[in-house]
């Protein structure tokens, strides 16, 4: 890697071209890149500047140990090996500040300004996200009234017959014809008429009857049965299937003094119903969310 001159007859040697060194340690500039600089690469036994025709068009080069690396400035993108572009400015609208709603469940988010204003739906009560339904049993009501549709509302409205009246009892309604009227007051009082005069004994004046039960002549001899609706002794006294909910199976409910299902059209769409200890519990279908007392999408 050395090459030898005759100068003023002597002779002298040197390094060729592209080798560094004293003869006869002569060797290449670099044979790794470590052998260079940080900001420069070992390229055909020289150290240099590996950035020149790396990069695309548009896009910077930057030495990083030994290496170039491409990228493209500030606002462009694109492919920093083959081409940078001016990138196109997109303009983000305004972002809703009730999405997602922070107002916690039964309420609803307004926007105000450019700030989230959250109230209670109209059927709820109390300050989000503490949204809560009046009543969801009988017991948060007053004892004159019942929990209907989570509202404590009047219980007798539109459950008594003709000619009864409603009195509630411990939030449950209980009808009872007017005084001097007979009959189901659940559907009809009649006036009661006077007792007609036999020539023979009547078995059944007076009554040998208990409350709420009828007298009937059977083969001279009176029979009674309970009213229509009623259960018990009739020689004592008929009562009503129920009057309060701890009278009926834990699955049912007293409703119009009958034990009944309370689920039937308490819950809102795509939403099932349970029974819990008398009252109805309703919870979206798996798959569904939202209000299952309204609707559940």
């Amino acid at each position: 890697n050395s090459q030898c001159r005759e100068i003023n007859g002597q002779a002298v040697c040197s390094c060729v071209p592209g080798f560094i060194g004293t003869p006869p340690m002569c060797r290449p500039e670099c044979v790794t890149s470590s052998e260079c600089n940080l900001d420069k690469a070992c390229v055909n036994q020289k150290c240099i500047d590996p950035c020149p025709g790396t990069c695309g068009i548009g896009a910077k080069c930057l030495v990083v140990n030994h290496n170039p690396i491409c990228s493209c400035p500030p606002s462009y993108t694109g492919d920093p090996f083959i081409r940078c572009l001016l990138q196109e400015v997109i303009v983000t609208p305004p972002s809703n500040p009730c999405e997602p709603s922070p107002c916690g469940p039964n309420s609803q988010c307004k926007v105000s300004g450019e700030s989230p204003s959250c109230s209670c739906l109209s059927e709820f009560i109390g300050t989000p996200p503490y949204c809560k339904p009046e009543c969801i049993s009988n017991s948060e009501c007053p004892i004159n009234l019942a929990c209907i549709n989570q509202k404590c509302k009047d219980p007798c409205t539109g459950i008594c017959g003709q000619n009864a009246e409603c009195r509630v009892i411990s939030h449950t309604p209980n009808c009872v014809c007017l005084s001097g009227y007979v009959g189901n007051p659940f559907i009809q009082c009649s006036l009661s008429q006077p007792p007609p005069i036999y020539d023979q004994i009547n078995p059944c004046v007076p009554s040998p009857c208990g409350s709420n039960a009828v007298c009937k002549e059977r083969n001279g001899a009176g029979s009674c049965i309970c009213l229509e609706d009623y259960i018990g002794n009739p020689y004592e006294d008929c009562r009503p299937e129920c009057t309060l909910n701890s009278d009926c199976p834990s699955d049912k409910a007293c409703i119009r003094n009958k034990c009944k299902n309370p689920c039937p059209g308490t819950c809102g769409l795509n939403a099932h119903c349970q029974v819990i200890n008398h009252k109805p519990s309703c919870i979206c279908s798996p798959g569904y969310t939202g209000d299952p007392f309204r609707s559940c999408a």
